[in-house]
C-alpha cells in the first residue's frame, strides 16, 4: 500500500522542530528557502549568486528593498544545523572569480547556509523601532531527491507499471534495452536471491544513468539515490528494480516480494526522512529547470519534463502561511519555476521561454493557487556568460549571442577549445508555446555550454559584480515581501 508522507509521530516532530526554531531566536524570524534544480540547471550557480549579491549589494535594480534604500546589508551567520553540511559558498565563488574562472562542481548532497539580513521596514510599527533583522536559511538539495517525492504516493506495483511503461516508450528504448532484456528473462515468482536482485538493480541503474546523460528523460529517473547513492551504496534499500507482478498469488519468498520490501524500505529510509526533516520545513521553493536543453532534445523530452514538474508540484506542502500556523506547520506559500540559462538565447526570445515554462507548469500551478500558494515562472541567468550583438551577413542583420563555448563543445563539426570566443545565432523559440505540446513540433536550437565570464567588473567597495538576467526580479519575488 502507498505510504503517507508522514506519520502522526513525524508531524509531532515537525511541529516541535518549528517551535524550537522559533524559541532559538524569538525576535528574529527565519525564512527557509529551498533550492533545487533539474538536470544541470545551475543550482550551485544560483545559490552562489544569491549569497554574493546579498552580501555585496549587487546590481539588482528589480530588488525593491535595495533600490528603495532600505536594505542595510547581510552577513554570513553561524551555521544553524550541526547535522547538515554547510553550502561551500567561498569555494564556489573562488572557482567563478579566480585566475582561471570555471563553473564550480555540482553539489551531490543536501547542504545549508544562513544569511542574516538587516533592513528598514516600510511598516510604521516595525520601522519606529529601528532596523529589522531576518534570518534567511538557504537549503540546497539535489533535483534527484525532489523527483523521489512522488514515490510516497505509489505502491511498488504502481511504480513498477509506470517505470516499465516509460522504459518501453520509443525515446527510451535505446537506453532501456539492456534492462528490459533482463526483465524479460526474469521470473518474478522465482525464489528470491540477492544475486538476482543485484543483477536487476545494476541494469536498472545503468538505464537511469543513460537516461540522465541523454537529457530526454526526467520522470524516469527515480529513485534518485540510485544515481547519488552516497553511504547507502550496495545496501538492500538501493538494490531493487521495477518488476511486473507474477501470475497468481505473490509468495513472501518470491523475488517480486523481496523487491517490493526493498522498495518500501527505500521510501522509509530515504524518501520519508528527507520529506520530514527538510522538505516539510520549507517556506519558499525555487525549482531551476534547464528548459532549453529539453527543447533541444525534442518533443518527447518536453512532454517528459511536463510530467516531472507536475508530479513534483503535487508533493509540495502548499498553502498560505501566517505567523501563528508557521509555529507548528510550515507551508510553501511561494514557488518560483525558473527557466535558467536565458543568456544562451537572445533577449528577443526570453518572453517565449517564460511562456514555455508557464505552459509546462500550468495544471500544477492552478492546483497550487487553489491551495493558497503562489507560483511564478521566469526566464533567468543567475550569472550571465554571454553578451548580445548584431552580425550582418549578405545585407541581413542577425541578432546573436557572443561567448566562449566550453572545451569539448561541438557544433556543425567544430570542436571548441574553451578559449575561442564566437558569435552564435541560437535559433528562435516558437511564438506560441502550445505548438510544442499539441503538435509535438521540434525546435531547432544551436545550444552550447559557455564558459563563465572571464573578466568581471568591481563595485566601489572592490567587490566582484556578477552579471545576470532577471536575477533581481527572482530574488524580489522569493524574499521581497519579507523585507517590506
Amino acid at each position: 500500500m502507498p505510504q503517507a508522507p508522514t506519520t502522526i509521530t513525524d508531524e509531532i516532530g515537525i511541529a516541535l522542530g518549528n517551535l524550537a526554531d522559533a524559541a532559538a531566536a524569538p525576535f528574529t524570524p527565519t525564512l527557509r528557502l529551498g533550492v533545487t534544480g533539474l538536470s544541470r540547471a545551475g543550482k550551485t550557480i544560483f545559490i552562489t549568486a544569491l549569497i554574493h549579491n546579498l552580501l555585496t549589494g549587487g546590481r539588482l535594480p528589480g530588488f525593491a528593498a535595495l533600490t528603495e534604500g532600505r536594505f542595510i546589508g547581510a552577513r554570513l551567520a553561524e551555521h544553524p544545523d550541526a547535522g547538515i553540511p554547510r553550502f561551500a559558498y567561498e569555494q564556489h565563488l573562488a572557482a567563478l572569480t579566480g585566475k582561471d574562472p570555471h563553473w564550480p562542481e555540482s553539489t551531490r548532497k543536501i547542504s545549508q547556509l544562513r544569511l542574516t539580513l538587516k533592513f528598514q521596514s516600510k511598516r510604521w510599527v516595525s520601522g519606529m523601532f529601528g532596523p529589522t533583522v531576518l534570518n534567511l536559511d538557504i537549503v540546497d538539495y539535489p533535483g534527484e531527491w525532489l523527483l523521489d517525492l512522488p514515490l510516497l504516493s505509489l505502491s511498488f506495483a504502481e511504480w513498477s507499471e509506470q517505470a516499465l511503461r516509460r522504459a518501453a516508450l520509443p525515446h527510451s528504448k535505446a537506453e532501456a534495452a539492456a534492462f528490459m532484456n533482463e526483465i524479460q528473462q526474469t521470473d518474478a515468482a522465482r525464489e528470491a536471491t540477492d544475486v538476482d536482485a543485484e543483477r536487476l538493480a545494476a541494469a536498472f541503474t545503468d538505464y537511469l544513468r543513460r537516461s540522465r546523460e541523454d537529457g530526454r528523460a526526467l520522470s524516469t529517473l527515480p529513485p534518485g539515490r540510485f544515481l547519488l547513492p552516497g553511504d547507502l551504496e550496495g545496501s538492500p534499500a538501493l538494490t531493487f528494480a521495477p518488476l511486473p507482478p507474477p501470475v497468481g498469488p505473490v509468495r513472501s519468498s518470491s523475488l517480486y516480494a523481496m523487491l517490493e520490501r526493498r522498495y518500501e524500505a527505500y521510501k522509509a529510509i530515504v524518501v520519508r526522512p528527507f520529506f520530514r526533516d527538510h522538505f516539510a520545513r520549507l517556506d519558499r521553493q525555487v525549482v531551476l529547470v534547464d528548459t532549453l536543453r529539453a527543447l533541444n532534445a525534442g518533443p518527447a523530452a518536453v512532454a517528459d519534463l511536463e510530467t516531472a514538474l507536475t508530479d513534483i508540484l503535487s508533493c509540495f506542502r502548499q498553502g498560505d502561511n501566517n505567523p501563528i500556523t508557521r509555529l507548528v506547520a510550515r507551508r510553501i506559500d511561494r514557488i518560483l519555476f525558473a527557466a535558467t540559462k536565458a543568456d544562451h538565447i537572445h533577449s528577443s526570445s526570453h518572453d517565449r521561454l517564460e511562456a514555455v515554462m508557464n505552459r509546462l507548469v500550468a495544471d500544477a500551478a492552478r492546483r497550487a493557487r487553489f491551495a493558497g500558494a503562489e507560483t511564478r515562472s521566469m526566464a533567468i541567468a543567475a550569472i550571465r556568460a554571454t553578451r548580445e550583438s548584431v552580425v550582418e551577413d549578405g545585407g541581413e542583420r542577425h541578432e546573436v549571442i557572443v561567448g566562449t563555448p566550453q572545451k569539448g563543445e561541438v557544433l556543425d563539426g567544430t570542436t571548441y577549445d574553451g578559449k575561442t570566443e564566437i558569435a552564435l545565432f541560437p535559433g528562435d523559440l516558437p511564438e506560441h508555446p502550445d505548438a510544442l505540446f499539441e503538435d509535438g513540433r521540434a525546435v531547432s536550437l544551436n545550444f552550447l555550454r559557455f564558459q563563465p565570464p572571464q573578466r568581471l567588473d568591481k563595485n566601489a567597495e572592490g567587490n566582484v559584480v556578477l552579471p545576470h538576467i532577471r536575477f533581481d526580479r527572482a530574488l524580489d519575488y522569493l524574499i521581497g515581501d519579507w523585507l517590506r
